[in-house]
């Protein structure tokens, strides 16, 4: 090793409010770059890699063990180059370490702590390590002690083991096989009934504990549904979105859903709030308000809708995330005891409200206290809507969670499609208003001569460009909102932009795969094709050239038709063997073996618009709906309206139906 001074701690400046916490640390912390790299060369010292996310309980825990420690960080700032990594700005990072992780220790998880050689190669990975001894685990000193040993006493062995990792991460990064079985309803017959195999048809959901909202299947199960009559598969849908909703993982007073629950019955969560959840689920509530009329559903659907504007709405889109914590006590804004209801409503309303919401004199989370549930609807909704604003204004006066304002672009951008379509489909043009606010502010923020960026904070960008997941969610959230106010320029941007996140992702030696980030210079070029917490870049850029295929000219429209063929022949392995991983893969294939259904409605002047609202509130999840003068766009060029009545002309792929101008032969056409 080679003296010389470390770098001092550089995140005062950064643009994501995690590296933010980190920056009075007495810990050199760098942002990744080549910078820190050509240090740790300079210095010939190990990175230690840091990876983490704002609303994460444990990274807080690790930082104020170690990081905020003196001596911990003088171990770290002399032996070590330090990095800083936020997850959420840096996805193609997170994927290749956490990987990296998996294959080293057998499970991952955040804080993630890897060291790497100056080159990037990691040869030893963990996640949280305490600041001493305790059950069983070595101390975080104890750890760095152990890998300076090895650097310094072994390299050769540090040289060998980054290069085995590095090669592992590079062969498991490779493209998916094409499949024998083609794309059809047996494939996802088989996918739906795999999926359904694994339901909790008691608790709701699938599998067992910790569980998370499944929220790109249940889309996909309800297209399904709406392709085919399959009752199994939308009751699965309804217990698990029952299930959610009124559970724990659930905000009974302000609405929004957390991470996931700790529990088999959704009762205690993990309390920090996604926006990318929250976007998710709002898409599946409002397609079940919308096909069923479920007043429920709806009504979960408009306080999410509240939720975005109340308590994520910033500067430039919606922010990432709310803390788990406040004042370092997990849940502590959102539990009560029985005592604690009485004292706000009184003994009457507070005993009553206890029974309602599932508080007990035992609790059901910690110290006696419970989070609210909602085994059932209130009997007297004035009463209930009394209670939960009395109840969320008195909780407005605990410690609340620190929230991520950082706007990421992908996350809101699944969020303008959510809002776009709900509004469209429930009738709240107010919806619509909001995500076309988002996306504008999306692209004149994040947008920077031409290359879209992962994300912004208080309206500066940041330096990240964005990934394939941030290209192909905006596109669809341009192209959905174009078909929703009929606007041409969300047309226009979206289509400018699919053309730029092919020619930046593709595998030109794979047809039909897609590189997750544009960064050529890492260890490996990241390329995960399953769905997870958010869709898989794939799934969305699948999804992206659907609507693109059907909505741009005829020249672009058959190269986007075929890339969108490619992509999920691709797919078909994940849905064959892994359905409930590829839960948007089967949102997107069930749209395109449908067609894509595309119903276009011919207005005249002064058209009140009543036939196409109709249709946007019938139309089957994934179809393609516009509006508009004839030959004004693709989908209306020469075809107009009816003995001077707005008509819809239906089409499955290149097969359509004779024009209709009532909303009754349309329900005809589309069952």
């Amino acid at each position: 090793m080679s003296e010389g001074p470390p770098t001092p701690n550089l995140l005062g400046a950064s643009t994501s409010p995690y590296l933010r916490q980190h920056a009075d640390n007495p810990v050199g912390w760098q942002e990744w770059g080549d910078a820190a790299l050509a240090e740790a060369a300079r210095r010939d010292v190990p990175i230690l890699l840091s990876v983490g996310y704002a609303a994460c309980h444990w990274c807080h825990v690790m930082a104020h063990e170690s990081f905020e420690d003196d001596v911990i960080a003088a171990q770290m700032n002399r032996d070590f180059v330090c990095i800083k990594v936020d997850r959420e700005e840096r996805p193609d990072i997170d994927a290749i370490y956490m990987n990296a992780t998996v294959a080293m220790t057998g499970q991952g998880g955040w804080p993630m702590t890897c060291f790497l050689t100056p080159s990037g190669d990691p040869f030893y990975c963990g996640t949280y390590f305490p600041s001493s001894p305790r059950g069983g685990m070595p101390s975080f000193p104890q750890i760095m002690g152990a890998v300076t040993e090895a650097w310094t006493q072994r390299r050769d062995e540090i040289d060998a083991m980054g290069q085995r990792v590095a090669d592992h991460l590079e062969a498991n990064s490779s493209a998916l096989p094409l499949s024998d079985v083609g794309l059809d309803d047996r494939l996802l017959a088989h996918a739906v009934s795999t999926a359904l195999d694994d339901e909790d048809r008691t608790s709701g959901g699938f599998g067992g504990a910790p569980k998370f909202p499944p929220s790109a299947l249940l889309e996909g199960l309800v297209r399904w549904t709406e392709r085919t009559g399959d009752d199994a598969a939308f009751d699965a849908v309804r217990r698990a979105c029952s299930a959610m909703a009124r559970g724990g993982i659930h905000d009974q007073l302000a609405g929004g859903f957390a991470r996931y629950a700790v529990d088999n019955d959704w009762v205690v969560p993990h309390f920090e709030k996604m926006l990318y959840d929250n976007a998710q689920l709002l898409r599946v509530y409002a397609h079940i308000a919308r096909r069923t009329g479920d007043a429920f559903a709806r009504r979960v659907t408009e306080e999410m809708v509240e939720f975005l504007r109340r308590d994520l709405q910033v500067a430039g889109g919606f922010a990432s995330s709310l803390d788990a914590d406040a004042d370092g006590v997990e849940g502590s804004t959102y539990v009560w005891s029985p005592d604690e209801l009485i004292s706000v409503l009184g003994e009457h309303d507070g005993r009553r409200a206890a029974d309602l919401f599932g508080v007990t004199e035992g609790g059901t989370f910690e110290h006696g206290q419970s989070t609210l549930q909602l085994a059932h609807d209130a009997d007297d909704p004035e009463w209930f809507d009394a209670v939960r604003r009395r109840l969320l204004e008195a909780r407005s006066r605990r410690p609340q969670p620190a929230r991520d304002d950082k706007v990421v672009t992908g996350w809101n951008a699944m969020t303008v499609t959510a809002l776009a379509e709900a509004g469209a489909g429930l009738g709240r043009p107010d919806w619509i208003e909001l995500g076309a606010w988002c996306a504008r502010s999306l692209l004149d923020t994040h947008n920077v001569d031409g290359v879209l960026r992962r994300s912004s904070l208080d309206g500066r960008v940041g330096a990240p460009v964005a990934a394939l997941d941030d290209h192909a969610a905006l596109v669809t959230a341009l192209l959905t909102l174009h078909q929703v106010t009929g606007d041409p320029v969300w047309r226009d941007e979206g289509l400018s932009l699919i053309d730029t996140a092919i020619t930046a992702f593709a595998d030109p030696d794979h047809p039909g795969t897609w590189f997750d980030s544009i960064d050529s210079d890492l260890i490996t070029r990241p390329r995960d094709p399953v769905d997870g917490a958010t869709p898989a870049g794939a799934s969305l850029m699948a999804e992206a050239l659907l609507a693109a295929s059907a909505l741009a000219k005829f020249g672009p429209a058959t190269r986007y038709a075929e890339l969108l063929d490619q992509t999920l022949a691709r797919a078909v392995v994940l849905l064959a063997k892994v359905p409930r991983s590829a839960g948007h893969w089967l949102s997107v294939a069930v749209a395109r073996v449908a067609g894509p259904l595309q119903i276009a409605v011919a207005q005249g002047e002064g058209s009140p618009g009543d036939l196409a609202a109709h249709a946007r509130a019938i139309a089957p999840g994934g179809s393609i709906v516009v509006a508009g003068k004839r030959d004004s766009i693709p989908l209306l060029d020469g075809r107009g309206t009816v003995d001077g009545a707005d008509a819809a002309y239906v089409c499955r792929g290149t097969v359509c139906g004779l024009p209709v101008t009532d909303g009754g032969a349309l329900l005809a056409q589309l069952a």
